[in-house]
């Protein structure tokens, strides 16, 4: 972890942390700010499915923006 990257959550309750690192179109997420995952890559597929659950909560719009994705991963199994 870079010490030029901030962590921050959107709301004090949330267990996802985001990282303000500076790059356009690069939006990296943690659950410890220790594993990163890179959301336009990883979601949903790198997640747990409790990782995947406590994200979609917290992050309502990107659960929605990224539906057909979980479509297609739950299809898949």
């Amino acid at each position: 972890m870079s010490n030029d990257n901030i962590w921050y959550k959107r709301n004090p309750s949330d267990t996802v942390w985001w990282q303000d690192n500076g790059r356009i179109g690069v939006m990296i997420f943690s659950f410890d700010r220790i594993i990163e995952y890179n959301l336009f890559q990883d979601y949903p597929w790198k997640l747990s499915a409790e990782q995947k659950a406590v994200f979609d909560r917290e992050n309502p719009f990107w659960a929605n923006f990224f539906a057909s994705r979980s479509e297609s991963q739950n299809n898949g199994k």
